[in-house]
């Protein structure tokens, strides 16, 4: 049984190129700029709070980290875990779901870093054939 079946009790498969398929959103989600950061962070360092994740991915706004942790603990990928003391200490963690993550983003980003240059020049030359 695929985990399609599991969830949904039927057969279909899903297929990311069809339309109005949610594996789309799932893609938009772990494919976003600080989805990837904020997903890479938390498997590096384990457990952070707010402020320290914040800290560590520089240019984010609070506004949008925020908004990116909801998003991925919705998505089951992000655990927040919130300590009763005072003030309130909120944690975020990666789940078992999205370790699983780790090993394709490292990739990407791995790969992004080794070819920046040659993309880099090709936007240069692109650039100067747009003139």
């Amino acid at each position: 049984m695929t985990t399609n079946e599991a969830v949904t009790g039927t057969t279909t498969s899903w297929d990311p190129y069809e339309r109005g398929c949610p594996s789309r959103n799932l893609l938009d989600r772990i494919g976003d700029k600080w989805s990837i950061l904020v997903l890479g962070e938390l498997g590096k360092e384990g457990p952070c709070r707010f402020t320290q994740l914040r800290n560590r991915l520089s240019g984010v706004s609070e506004k949008m980290l925020t908004q990116t942790v909801r998003a991925l603990e919705r998505d089951g990928l992000v655990r927040r875990t919130v300590y009763p003391a005072v003030p309130v200490r909120v944690e975020y963690a990666l789940t078992p779901l999205g370790q699983t993550l780790r090993a394709p983003l490292k990739a990407l980003t791995d790969w992004s870093v080794e070819h920046l240059t040659e993309v880099l020049a090709a936007h240069e030359e692109y650039d100067n054939r747009s003139s």
